[in-house]
């Protein structure tokens, strides 16, 4: 924040503050009238039509063209240096032990290096939280919360992305009832309790609350983190009263999901909150490209992760430097031979 207008002045950070709050009434507020659309839509032929036919094929074009055009804009981007983000040791001499997984120096060191990234989070895992403490000094403490939350709210969501494979495919995979039946170890009520969906939800209420609480973090959020924190609840939250509290005929849906699949979309299933879950699933798909949510293929193409630190085995070469003529010594004194002499300073050459 600037010292100058209304922004530098006490009332005017206790507005400034405000305000980063009301982002997250906005964006519940807007998943709120996007609920209430759906529900509205369901009471007519041509509303539940647009919701079961239109907004998915919309979303799913959205979405498809969204994450080419941005993974093209990565790929395209030139790269011309290995700029990777290590914190071990480099390659080197023989007698000075490298850090293969932290500094990776040939191809499979770096997928190595991805793989613990991508499914355990392993930079996240060494966050560390610092705070001033009451002497004035920084005082750092590990921060682990953050990463469980993390690694708990991607696995669970990746577990009920796959479990919906079997309303899109016929005949259902056989990993799909195996995974039903691990995330239901616990075999409690009817339908059976399923683990994900809890874990999901506590997940996603811890991440939206840090973001509440913590006035640091509270200060630096915009509408569009809490507009994807709350896109998430909505669709995981009515998913899960469909699946337990106000259920719909399964087979009916997966007629209607098959025939998607097809290009022959026929009817959906009645109820009003099963159209205002896929009203959500939509917005939330088509809002994914657009959004931080995209890191999930931005992780594969960084190029501090995905190169291999190996600048010191092989000479890497700009290829945008354009073409410069040397003018090395031996020349330059041939050139100013007698300006040289007559100030006497030496040459190398007689």
């Amino acid at each position: 924040m600037t010292r100058r207008g209304w922004a530098g002045t006490a009332e005017g950070g206790r507005r400034f503050r405000e305000c980063r709050v009301v982002n997250l009434a906005w964006a519940m507020g807007f998943v709120g009238a996007l609920a209430a659309l759906a529900w509205a839509g369901s009471l007519s032929a041509g509303g539940r039509l647009a919701l079961v036919v239109f907004f998915p094929y919309a979303s799913a074009a959205v979405f498809a063209g969204g994450v080419i055009l941005k993974v093209w804009a990565w790929a395209r981007s030139a790269v011309p240096f290995r700029i990777p983000t290590t914190c071990g040791q480099q390659r080197s001499l023989s007698w000075i032990r490298s850090s293969r997984l932290e500094n990776p120096h040939d191809g499979i060191g770096v997928v190595l290096r991805m793989a613990l990234e991508v499914l355990l989070f392993r930079s996240l895992f060494r966050n560390a939280g610092g705070e001033i403490s009451s002497g004035g000094r920084i005082v750092y403490r590990e921060a682990k919360a953050l990463w469980l939350a993390a690694l708990a709210f991607h696995w669970s969501l990746l577990v009920i992305i796959l479990r919906h494979i079997r309303f899109f495919l016929y005949p259902v995979p056989g990993f799909v009832p195996a995974l039903e039946r691990v995330d239901g170890i616990f075999e409690l009520g009817m339908p059976a309790f399923l683990l994900s969906d809890a874990v999901v939800l506590a997940a996603l209420a811890w991440l939206l609350l840090r973001r509440v609480l913590d006035p640091r973090l509270r200060y630096l959020s915009l509408f569009s983190d809490y507009l994807a924190l709350s896109l998430l609840v909505g669709t995981a939250g009515t998913g899960i009263l469909l699946r337990y509290l106000a259920p719909v005929d399964l087979a009916a849906v997966k007629l209607w999901a098959l025939g998607l699949a097809a290009f022959t979309p026929g009817a959906a299933p009645a109820g009003g909150l099963f159209f205002i879950h896929i009203a959500l699933v939509c917005a939330l798909l088509a809002y994914f490209p657009f959004s931080k949510l995209m890191h999930a293929g931005g992780v594969f193409l960084s190029p501090t992760r995905n190169l291999a630190n190996n600048s010191r085995m092989k000479r890497h070469v700009n290829p945008w430097n354009p073409a410069v003529r040397i003018h090395g010594y031996e020349e330059w004194e041939s050139e100013f031979r007698d300006k040289i002499k007559a100030a006497g300073l030496p040459l190398e050459r007689p």
